[in-house]
């Protein structure tokens, strides 16, 4: 930042705290973190607010007046199209303005802050059977207020309409400053609203003709509600105005009843296009939603390991069908009559919760999966969802793939098919070709909006059209609807201060797009990134800002990202993360650096759960990137104490195995512990676990060769014990082996020089863990060579020889393809059934490692097939190895654990069972409720008697 812009700066930040705003934020760190939205764009702001009272947005709006500063009004930052980013000062409504201040179940409406979360509003309102209509795919994250200004949809705007359909009365300021309240109908005793009512007057034959034409005619400003014969509805005229007339201070939305069943009716067809003909046909039957997805996304989702995807009928492309009634039987009888106008290849039809769930979730992450082409390379928003009639929505898709390949490009469609409207992301070269990809990404825009021009439809259906599409409203629209757009903005917001560059006056399709400034960074890496070209920039670009990261996950089985539910923090967030790892990268941003203190300000809080690696749609690996970052940050440096301690804690455990009893009375005395605890940089108000008195490789050593009891002739098994079983959990092991033998298998247990290197790579000690892991693997490669199943039992750990190690050491393949769970080799072993677990409750907590790298699925199914009453937790513990141990963690650590696992221990009978096969785990339960976890192992091996 320049010296001139340093001071204005710094005059506006001491403005806005004068004008009595608390929550000001002009740091570098919040620049970069509110520099992007779900967009293709970066746009650093001069500073971040995020009001408390929805007087305090009244008083941001002031100062950015009086100085002649930008005001861009933001909600979860999921956008799309950037309206959401801007130069000035961006507002974030999400922290503070979160309430629903009332509900009205008689009259069916409630009354909410622009902060409110959508699926929180539901969640208020659903006692009274009702329910909020529009029901975007990012439900859990975004903002009613962003709703209100991109006019947003989702899947069941065929159903319950669009956000403008469900907006009854509006609270705002002008971007002049005056404060209006209004609902449907005309407002009286207004100037503005005077002026307006003229301007509209002058303007009702272009109105009539150019606006309001089909459902999801999005785009511009829809000021066919102004018109005389719909009552000078200002309130849904303002929905869809992207921030740039007024700021939203409260809305009072329309509620429905909700449908007591749902179900879905899944077709099969040869293509998308197919799917979309078919469409019309299907309307009649009263749908509330007909969605479109093509087996690419689909194909996608199974590429990710531990992923669990639902069976669909044959097809190339599938329709989504939702139907609701007052039973299951009424909605079997509403499948029939869809599935005889379908002329589908296949279908199924769902009425089961679960499996229904299941389907929708495909379609929740689609922006997400089709963020990567087929054959891996980036994907992106622009051209995002355009919509036509439905009537012509085969014609168009087929126009469309033409029009791609002519520009030798992919996409992905899918979306709303009931309604028109199609979400596609396309392989735009920005990043593997810099010099072609914004002309590339404007020659194909403007020939897009050409082609939805021709087909009477809108170039957005719902996500509005802020960077990304404001300066192709030209294509739809005649010079005197732009102009009336630009006396509309005029009469709202006479100094241009609301959103400038959005709608009126549009800031240049190909201006300030973030992927095509981000320079290549392929050497001097100490990870290979793989499945991004070998390039940390890449890799770090995965994150489209989609925002599944900030949602509130507590009803799924979800991991990321823990440290936000704990904190409400962008910075917290994959997604802030990752947007400071992208600005680090960025020319002329206030990041520079692998040191730099803000994106290690943004790591601190991040612990390497690896639940983004599968749960984030787009594939972000936020542990591997901090791994990288602390790998490059301390090469040749001193390095944090905790670093030297817990980091090679399979060192120092070694050591302290030779004089367990000396090195366990030291740590539990009260000087002894305090000093051990500083010199491992740990909080002093945790405990340290406790030394095994003998490891288990000792007590193998001493175990007969072939024990009395068991058979040599079985087939083996290898059982890899890493350190942390060894050390300080041997009963884990011993329950693995009486299991396994009772399973019929012949038990080996691996030498002792096969530790993964987790700590080392967790801490960023990254050559010493390759030095680490590659003995290991080589220990291990003779074993999977003979066919020999690897066990684990440390569920981090057996991530690493699944995940890791690949992209460490040469020919680890082999040995990530030999290494089983307890739970896989179980239920792949002929013949063997469970122990009865009939009536036990089982609160499950599955190691974040486990459910990202392998999938929890198959302990899930075992313990169900077992007979468990088993309660599955989404979520962290919250330890998360030595992060959480260490000092400055100690809150949050216990805030995420006191957000599923502990209420779930507390309320678990004492004759039920905590489930927890992480040594991190359990550990955080001894520390914060006094409860002691068991591992599968250990579960198995009691019920079995041995």
């Amino acid at each position: 930042m320049s010296r001139t812009a340093a001071a204005e700066a710094t005059e506006l930040g001491a403005a806005l705290r004068r004008a009595g705003l608390t929550d000001v934020d002009d740091s570098g760190l919040a620049r970069a973190l509110y520099s992007s939205d779900g967009s293709l764009y970066r746009v650093l702001p001069r500073a971040v607010v995020r009001p408390r009272h929805p007087d305090e947005l009244v008083a941001v709006l002031e100062v950015c007046r009086s100085l002649g500063v930008p005001l861009t009004a933001r909600g979860a930052g999921t956008s799309i199209a950037g309206n959401a980013v801007g130069t000035g000062v961006v507002v974030d409504t999400s922290r503070y303005l979160t309430r629903v201040r009332s509900i009205d179940a008689e009259a069916r409406t409630a009354t909410v802050d622009p902060g409110v979360v959508q699926a929180a509003l539901q969640s208020a309102v659903r006692p009274h059977g009702l329910r909020f209509g529009p029901d975007p795919s990012t439900h859990n994250r975004c903002t009613v207020g962003g709703m209100i200004g991109n006019n947003a949809c989702g899947s069941r705007a065929l159903g319950y309409g669009r956000t403008s359909d469900n907006v009854v009365g509006l609270d705002v300021v002008t971007g002049g400053g005056e404060r209006l309240t209004f609902g449907a109908g005309p407002v009286a005793g207004s100037a503005t609203l005077d002026r307006l009512q003229q301007l509209v007057a002058g303007d009702l034959a272009a109105i009539r003709t150019e606006l309001g034409r089909f459902g999801r005619q999005v785009s511009g400003y829809s000021l066919e509600h102004l018109l005389p014969e719909r009552g000078f509805d200002v309130a849904r005229a303002l929905v869809g105005s992207e921030g740039t007339l007024a700021l939203v201070l409260g809305a009072t939305v329309r509620l429905v009843a909700d449908a007591p069943y749902r179900g879905l009716v899944v077709l099969g067809y040869p293509s998308m296009a197919d799917a979309a003909d078919a469409t019309p046909a299907l309307l009649p039957h009263g749908p509330t939603a007909v969605e479109g997805l093509d087996e690419r996304i689909v194909q996608r989702l199974r590429d990710v390991p531990a992923a669990v995807v639902p069976d669909l009928p044959r097809g190339g492309g599938w329709l989504v069908v939702e139907l609701t009634g007052d039973s299951v039987a009424e909605i079997e009888a509403k499948a029939k009559g869809v599935l005889a106008d379908a002329g589908a290849l296949d279908s199924l039809v769902v009425t089961d919760v679960a499996q229904a769930a299941a389907i929708w979730r495909i379609r929740e992450d689609g922006a997400g999966l089709a963020a990567r082409t087929s054959d891996g390379r980036p994907a992106h928003a622009g051209w995002e969802d355009a919509a036509v009639p439905v009537e012509r929505l085969g014609t168009y898709l087929r126009e469309f793939d033409a029009l791609l390949a002519e520009h030798d490009l992919q996409g992905v469609p899918y979306g709303h098919f009931g309604d028109g409207c199609v979400h596609v992301r396309i392989d735009f070269p920005f990043g593997r070709e810099p010099d072609r990809g914004r002309g590339a990404y404007r020659a194909f825009v403007t020939d897009a909006a050409a082609l939805v021009a021709r087909h009477g439809g809108s170039i957005s259906g719902e996500h509005g059209d802020g960077r990304a599409r404001g300066e192709l409203l030209a294509s739809m629209y005649s010079g005197r609807v732009l102009s009336l757009f630009e006396r509309v903005k005029a009469v709202f917001d006479p100094d241009d201060v609301l959103n400038p560059g959005i709608l009126v006056r549009p800031a240049p399709v190909d201006a300030d797009i973030r992927v095509s400034a981000a320079p290549r960074l392929t050497t001097g890496l100490a990870l290979a990134y793989p499945h991004d070209g070998g390039d940390f920039s890449n890799a770090v670009h995965r994150c489209t800002g989609v925002g599944k990261c900030r949602a509130d996950l507590s009803a799924s089985a979800g991991v990321m990202c823990p440290s936000f539910v704990a904190t409400r923090e962008e910075k917290d967030s994959t997604r802030g993360r990752a947007r400071v790892l992208q600005e680090m990268l960025a020319p002329g941003g206030p990041v520079t650096g692998w040191r730099s203190p803000e994106v290690h300000d943004a790591l601190d809080l991040c612990l390497s759960c690896k639940g983004c690696s599968s749960d984030c749609p787009t594939g972000v690996d936020m542990a591997t990137y901090k791994s990288e970052v602390l790998h490059q940050s301390y090469k040749g440096r001193i390095r944090p104490r905790a670093h030297y301690v817990l980091g090679r804690l399979p060192f120092w455990s070694d050591l302290a195995a030779r004089v367990p009893r000396l090195a366990n009375a030291m740590m539990t005395s009260r000087l002894g512990g305090r000093l051990a605890k500083w010199t491992a940089g740990v909080d002093q108000r945790r405990s340290l676990p406790a030394f095994a008195p003998r490891t288990f490789r000792a007590e193998w050593a001493a175990r007969p060769a072939v024990p009395s009891t068991v058979t040599s002739d079985g087939p083996p098994v290898a059982l890899w014990v890493d350190s942390f079983t060894d050390h300080f959990a041997p009963s884990v092991a011993r329950a693995a082996v009486a299991v396994l033998e009772d399973a019929g298998y012949r038990v080996q247990v691996t030498g002792a020089d096969t530790c993964c290197g987790l700590t080392w790579i967790t801490t960023g000690q990254l050559d010493a863990a390759r030095r680490v892991l590659a003995p290991t693997v080589a220990a291990l490669a003779p074993l999977a060579a003979a066919g020999v199943p690897i066990v684990g039992l440390e569920p981090s750990c057996t991530a690493v020889l699944r995940g890791e190690a690949k992209d460490m050491v040469p020919g680890a393949e082999a040995v990530a393809a030999a290494t089983r769970t307890l739970a896989e080799l179980l239920r792949d072993t002929p013949g063997w059934e469970p122990p009865d677990l009939t009536g036990v409750p089982v609160v499950a907590q599955p190691h974040c490692h486990h459910h990202a790298t392998m999938g929890w699925a198959t302990d899930e199914q075992l313990l169900r097939d077992a007979g468990a009453e088993l309660r599955r937790l989404g979520g962290c513990c919250g330890l998360a190895g030595n992060w959480g141990v260490e000092k400055g963690h100690h809150d949050v650590s216990v805030a995420i654990a006191e957000h599923q696992l502990l209420p779930a221990v507390a309320a678990l009978p004492e004759d039920g069972v905590v489930l927890a096969d992480g040594f991190s785990c359990r550990t955080q339960l001894d520390d914060l409720a006094g409860r002691q976890g068991v591992h599968l192992a250990e579960l198995l091996a009691q019920r079995l008697g041995r």
